[in-house]
Protein backbone atom coordinates (compact mmCIF):
# COMPACT_ATOMS: atom_id res chain seq x y z
CA UNK A 1 0.00 0.00 0.00
CA UNK A 2 1.01 3.49 -0.89
CA UNK A 3 1.33 6.11 1.49
CA UNK A 4 3.29 8.58 0.05
CA UNK A 5 3.41 12.35 -0.95
CA UNK A 6 0.45 12.49 -3.82
CA UNK A 7 1.65 14.48 -7.10
CA UNK A 8 0.12 17.68 -7.67
CA UNK A 9 -0.99 17.24 -11.39
CA UNK A 10 1.79 18.02 -13.89
CA UNK A 11 -0.94 19.92 -16.14
CA UNK A 12 -2.62 22.24 -12.91
CA UNK A 13 -5.64 23.03 -15.41
CA UNK A 14 -9.17 22.33 -15.16
CA UNK A 15 -9.34 19.89 -17.68
CA UNK A 16 -6.85 17.38 -15.40
CA UNK A 17 -6.35 18.89 -12.01
CA UNK A 18 -9.37 17.66 -9.36
CA UNK A 19 -8.60 20.95 -6.84
CA UNK A 20 -8.65 23.50 -9.61
CA UNK A 21 -11.93 21.90 -11.71
CA UNK A 22 -13.21 21.87 -8.03
CA UNK A 23 -12.39 25.43 -7.75
CA UNK A 24 -14.17 26.50 -10.89
CA UNK A 25 -16.51 23.51 -11.38
CA UNK A 26 -20.34 23.84 -10.16
CA UNK A 27 -21.76 22.11 -7.00
CA UNK A 28 -18.39 20.49 -6.91
CA UNK A 29 -17.84 17.17 -4.57
CA UNK A 30 -14.36 16.12 -3.81
CA UNK A 31 -13.73 11.96 -2.83
CA UNK A 32 -11.05 11.35 -1.34
CA UNK A 33 -9.20 7.77 -0.75
CA UNK A 34 -8.99 7.78 3.61
CA UNK A 35 -8.63 3.87 3.78
CA UNK A 36 -6.91 1.21 1.67
CA UNK A 37 -7.15 -2.74 2.71
CA UNK A 38 -5.13 -4.77 0.57
CA UNK A 39 -4.23 -4.17 -3.00
CA UNK A 40 -5.24 -0.54 -4.55
CA UNK A 41 -5.39 0.64 -8.29
CA UNK A 42 -4.44 4.23 -6.65
CA UNK A 43 -3.07 5.72 -3.47
CA UNK A 44 -4.27 7.08 -0.21
CA UNK A 45 -4.87 10.16 -0.69
CA UNK A 46 -5.84 10.27 -4.03
CA UNK A 47 -7.99 12.93 -5.04
CA UNK A 48 -11.30 12.58 -7.82
CA UNK A 49 -13.93 15.72 -8.30
CA UNK A 50 -17.23 15.85 -9.59
CA UNK A 51 -18.64 18.82 -10.63
CA UNK A 52 -22.47 18.87 -12.14
CA UNK A 53 -21.98 16.25 -15.29
CA UNK A 54 -18.16 16.14 -15.56
CA UNK A 55 -15.90 13.61 -13.68
CA UNK A 56 -11.81 14.62 -13.04
CA UNK A 57 -9.67 12.08 -12.26
CA UNK A 58 -10.53 8.44 -10.61
CA UNK A 59 -9.66 6.29 -7.76
CA UNK A 60 -10.36 2.82 -9.33
CA UNK A 61 -9.99 1.43 -12.91
CA UNK A 62 -13.53 2.65 -13.63
CA UNK A 63 -15.38 -0.14 -11.40
CA UNK A 64 -17.04 2.13 -8.64
CA UNK A 65 -17.49 6.24 -9.90
CA UNK A 66 -20.79 5.96 -11.71
CA UNK A 67 -21.75 4.28 -8.09
CA UNK A 68 -19.66 7.19 -6.45
CA UNK A 69 -21.22 9.61 -8.39
CA UNK A 70 -24.57 8.49 -7.05
CA UNK A 71 -22.88 9.00 -3.88
CA UNK A 72 -21.48 12.40 -4.49
CA UNK A 73 -24.67 13.94 -5.83
CA UNK A 74 -26.31 12.57 -2.45
CA UNK A 75 -23.84 14.70 -0.08
CA UNK A 76 -25.05 17.85 -2.01
CA UNK A 77 -28.09 16.91 0.19
CA UNK A 78 -27.08 15.14 3.09
CA UNK A 79 -23.48 16.49 3.57
CA UNK A 80 -20.33 15.11 3.81
CA UNK A 81 -20.16 11.33 3.95
CA UNK A 82 -17.47 8.01 4.12
CA UNK A 83 -18.64 5.16 1.76
CA UNK A 84 -16.65 1.80 0.99
CA UNK A 85 -16.05 -0.62 -1.88
CA UNK A 86 -14.50 -4.11 -1.90
CA UNK A 87 -13.68 -5.50 1.01
CA UNK A 88 -15.83 -5.07 3.71
CA UNK A 89 -18.07 -2.96 1.86
CA UNK A 90 -21.85 -3.75 2.43
CA UNK A 91 -22.67 -3.65 -1.52
CA UNK A 92 -21.48 -7.05 -2.34
CA UNK A 93 -22.82 -6.72 -6.21
CA UNK A 94 -19.21 -3.54 -6.22
CA UNK A 95 -16.14 -5.48 -5.86
CA UNK A 96 -13.08 -4.16 -7.00
CA UNK A 97 -11.16 -6.26 -9.55
CA UNK A 98 -7.39 -6.24 -7.13
CA UNK A 99 -9.76 -7.98 -4.21
CA UNK A 100 -8.75 -5.21 -1.70
CA UNK A 101 -11.15 -1.61 -0.16
CA UNK A 102 -11.05 1.35 0.15
CA UNK A 103 -12.32 3.69 2.28
CA UNK A 104 -13.74 6.60 0.37
CA UNK A 105 -14.35 10.42 1.89
CA UNK A 106 -17.00 12.35 0.02
CA UNK A 107 -16.34 16.34 0.69
CA UNK A 108 -19.01 18.54 -0.96
CA UNK A 109 -18.82 22.36 -1.56
CA UNK A 110 -15.40 22.74 -0.28
CA UNK A 111 -14.28 26.33 0.73
CA UNK A 112 -13.77 28.28 -2.18
CA UNK A 113 -11.04 30.34 -0.27
CA UNK A 114 -9.02 27.31 0.80
CA UNK A 115 -9.05 25.80 -2.70
CA UNK A 116 -7.88 29.24 -4.17
CA UNK A 117 -5.16 29.30 -1.19
CA UNK A 118 -4.02 25.66 -2.01
CA UNK A 119 -3.91 26.59 -6.02
CA UNK A 120 -1.36 29.64 -5.23
CA UNK A 121 0.79 27.78 -2.91
CA UNK A 122 1.09 24.68 -5.85
CA UNK A 123 1.46 27.74 -8.32
CA UNK A 124 4.89 28.96 -6.65
CA UNK A 125 5.80 24.96 -6.37
CA UNK A 126 5.20 24.56 -2.82
CA UNK A 127 4.25 21.55 -0.75
CA UNK A 128 0.57 21.66 0.60
CA UNK A 129 -0.76 19.96 3.11
CA UNK A 130 -4.53 18.84 3.12
CA UNK A 131 -6.44 17.94 6.15
CA UNK A 132 -9.74 15.93 6.54
CA UNK A 133 -11.17 16.97 9.52
CA UNK A 134 -12.82 14.50 12.31
CA UNK A 135 -16.10 16.20 11.50
CA UNK A 136 -15.13 15.95 7.75
CA UNK A 137 -14.45 19.21 6.69
CA UNK A 138 -11.32 20.28 4.42
CA UNK A 139 -8.75 22.50 5.77
CA UNK A 140 -5.13 23.34 5.66
CA UNK A 141 -2.18 21.51 8.07
CA UNK A 142 1.14 21.15 8.00
CA UNK A 143 3.12 19.35 5.15
CA UNK A 144 3.31 15.73 6.27
CA UNK A 145 3.09 12.07 5.31
CA UNK A 146 -0.10 11.54 3.63
CA UNK A 147 -1.92 8.98 6.21
CA UNK A 148 -4.64 9.51 9.24
CA UNK A 149 -3.29 12.13 12.16
CA UNK A 150 -4.79 12.82 15.82
CA UNK A 151 -7.29 15.35 14.25
CA UNK A 152 -8.21 13.47 11.22
CA UNK A 153 -6.80 12.46 7.85
CA UNK A 154 -3.46 14.39 6.14
CA UNK A 155 -3.07 14.62 2.07
CA UNK A 156 0.37 15.65 1.13
CA UNK A 157 0.22 17.45 -1.89
CA UNK A 158 3.86 17.78 -3.69
CA UNK A 159 4.59 19.38 -6.98
CA UNK A 160 5.26 17.35 -9.87
CA UNK A 161 8.84 16.68 -10.86
CA UNK A 162 9.84 19.72 -13.51
CA UNK A 163 12.62 19.49 -15.89
CA UNK A 164 14.80 21.86 -16.77
CA UNK A 165 16.54 20.62 -20.32
CA UNK A 166 19.51 22.13 -21.57
CA UNK A 167 21.77 21.01 -24.51
CA UNK A 168 22.01 20.32 -28.56
CA UNK A 169 20.93 18.54 -30.88
CA UNK A 170 18.30 15.73 -31.24
CA UNK A 171 18.68 14.06 -28.33
CA UNK A 172 17.80 17.18 -26.14
CA UNK A 173 14.58 18.15 -28.53
CA UNK A 174 13.23 14.64 -28.40
CA UNK A 175 13.36 14.36 -24.79
CA UNK A 176 11.73 17.99 -24.23
CA UNK A 177 9.02 16.40 -26.35
CA UNK A 178 8.54 13.38 -24.61
CA UNK A 179 8.27 15.26 -21.20
CA UNK A 180 5.88 17.50 -22.71
CA UNK A 181 3.59 14.61 -24.05
CA UNK A 182 3.64 13.18 -20.46
CA UNK A 183 2.79 16.18 -19.38
CA UNK A 184 5.34 17.25 -16.81
CA UNK A 185 6.18 21.16 -16.59
CA UNK A 186 10.02 21.40 -18.54
CA UNK A 187 11.61 24.20 -20.54
CA UNK A 188 14.52 23.51 -23.30
CA UNK A 189 16.99 25.35 -23.11
CA UNK A 190 19.07 25.87 -26.36
CA UNK A 191 21.87 27.28 -28.13
CA UNK A 192 20.77 26.55 -31.61
CA UNK A 193 17.81 27.33 -33.85
CA UNK A 194 17.30 23.67 -35.06
CA UNK A 195 17.41 21.86 -31.96
CA UNK A 196 14.67 24.49 -30.35
CA UNK A 197 12.47 24.18 -33.34
CA UNK A 198 12.68 20.60 -33.63
CA UNK A 199 11.56 20.72 -29.75
CA UNK A 200 8.68 23.17 -30.73
CA UNK A 201 7.16 21.09 -33.53
CA UNK A 202 6.67 18.59 -30.83
CA UNK A 203 5.10 20.85 -28.04
CA UNK A 204 7.75 21.80 -26.18
CA UNK A 205 8.46 24.89 -24.16
CA UNK A 206 12.27 26.49 -25.30
CA UNK A 207 14.22 29.34 -24.43
CA UNK A 208 17.16 30.38 -26.43
CA UNK A 209 20.96 29.74 -24.42
CA UNK A 210 23.28 32.47 -25.28
CA UNK A 211 26.17 31.62 -23.71
CA UNK A 212 27.56 27.83 -21.23
CA UNK A 213 25.34 29.47 -18.20
CA UNK A 214 22.00 28.40 -16.38
CA UNK A 215 20.44 32.14 -16.64
CA UNK A 216 20.10 33.37 -13.46
CA UNK A 217 15.99 34.20 -13.42
CA UNK A 218 15.83 30.71 -13.39
CA UNK A 219 15.17 28.72 -9.93
CA UNK A 220 15.61 24.99 -9.26
CA UNK A 221 13.59 23.87 -6.47
CA UNK A 222 13.78 20.78 -5.04
CA UNK A 223 11.19 18.83 -7.01
CA UNK A 224 13.40 20.60 -10.28
CA UNK A 225 15.42 17.75 -12.52
CA UNK A 226 18.69 19.31 -14.63
CA UNK A 227 19.34 17.48 -17.67
CA UNK A 228 22.02 18.28 -20.16
CA UNK A 229 22.63 16.98 -23.97
CA UNK A 230 25.45 18.25 -24.81
CA UNK A 231 28.23 16.81 -27.79
CA UNK A 232 30.11 19.92 -26.86
CA UNK A 233 31.12 19.43 -23.28
CA UNK A 234 32.56 23.07 -22.54
CA UNK A 235 28.90 23.97 -22.30
CA UNK A 236 28.59 21.83 -19.39
CA UNK A 237 30.94 23.23 -16.35
CA UNK A 238 29.46 26.65 -15.68
CA UNK A 239 25.55 24.90 -16.05
CA UNK A 240 26.65 22.21 -13.70
CA UNK A 241 28.17 24.19 -11.19
CA UNK A 242 24.86 26.35 -10.39
CA UNK A 243 22.76 23.20 -10.78
CA UNK A 244 25.17 21.42 -8.25
CA UNK A 245 24.73 24.30 -5.79
CA UNK A 246 20.89 24.02 -5.75
CA UNK A 247 18.43 21.52 -4.33
CA UNK A 248 17.91 19.65 -7.60
CA UNK A 249 16.71 15.98 -6.64
CA UNK A 250 18.54 15.29 -10.42
CA UNK A 251 21.26 16.19 -12.16
CA UNK A 252 22.43 14.23 -15.18
CA UNK A 253 24.49 14.82 -17.98
CA UNK A 254 24.76 12.96 -21.33
CA UNK A 255 27.94 11.30 -22.53
CA UNK A 256 30.30 7.77 -21.95
CA UNK A 257 32.19 7.00 -18.52
CA UNK A 258 35.21 8.78 -20.14
CA UNK A 259 32.94 11.90 -20.59
CA UNK A 260 32.13 11.91 -17.53
CA UNK A 261 35.49 11.08 -16.04
CA UNK A 262 36.10 14.77 -18.19
CA UNK A 263 33.49 16.44 -17.01
CA UNK A 264 34.17 15.73 -13.32
CA UNK A 265 38.03 16.97 -13.93
CA UNK A 266 36.47 20.00 -15.38
CA UNK A 267 34.51 20.58 -12.71
CA UNK A 268 37.23 20.41 -10.13
CA UNK A 269 39.13 22.61 -12.71
CA UNK A 270 36.58 25.16 -11.58
CA UNK A 271 36.44 24.89 -8.49
CA UNK A 272 33.70 22.92 -8.16
CA UNK A 273 34.50 19.86 -5.34
CA UNK A 274 31.07 19.93 -3.26
CA UNK A 275 28.41 17.61 -4.21
CA UNK A 276 29.91 15.51 -7.19
CA UNK A 277 28.46 12.38 -6.34
CA UNK A 278 24.95 13.78 -6.90
CA UNK A 279 26.17 14.08 -11.17
CA UNK A 280 24.39 11.55 -12.95
CA UNK A 281 26.28 9.92 -15.96
CA UNK A 282 25.97 8.35 -17.97
CA UNK A 283 22.20 9.18 -17.74
CA UNK A 284 19.70 6.53 -18.61
CA UNK A 285 18.39 3.35 -17.05
CA UNK A 286 19.24 1.24 -20.02
CA UNK A 287 23.04 1.22 -20.84
CA UNK A 288 25.22 2.12 -23.89
CA UNK A 289 21.88 3.79 -25.87
CA UNK A 290 22.82 5.28 -29.30
CA UNK A 291 19.11 6.03 -30.44
CA UNK A 292 17.61 9.39 -29.43
CA UNK A 293 14.26 7.71 -28.78
CA UNK A 294 15.07 5.09 -26.51
CA UNK A 295 17.85 7.68 -25.02
CA UNK A 296 14.82 9.97 -23.92
CA UNK A 297 12.57 6.95 -22.73
CA UNK A 298 15.80 6.14 -20.94
CA UNK A 299 16.68 8.97 -18.61
CA UNK A 300 13.01 10.22 -18.27
CA UNK A 301 12.41 6.11 -16.68
CA UNK A 302 15.61 7.29 -14.43
CA UNK A 303 14.51 10.55 -13.24
CA UNK A 304 10.97 9.60 -12.53
CA UNK A 305 12.40 7.07 -10.50
CA UNK A 306 14.48 9.01 -8.79
CA UNK A 307 11.61 11.59 -8.13
CA UNK A 308 10.08 8.44 -5.70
Amino acid sequence: MRTGPVPCSPGAGPSDDPLTAALDGPDPVLAIITGITGPSYRPLGEIMAFCGDRRVGSLSSGCIETDLARHARQSLQDGPQVVRYGRGSPWFDLQLPCGGGLEITLVPRPCPRLLAEIAAARTSRQPVGLCITPDLALGRCDPGPTGPMADGFRILLVPPPRFLILGQGPEAAIFAGLVHAAGYPHLLLAPDRPTLAQAEAAGALTRPLHWPALPTDLKIDSRSAVVLFFHDHDWEPPILARALDSPAFYIGAQGSQRARDRRLASLRDHGVTQGLERLKGPIGLIPSVRDPRVLAVSVLAEVLEAAG
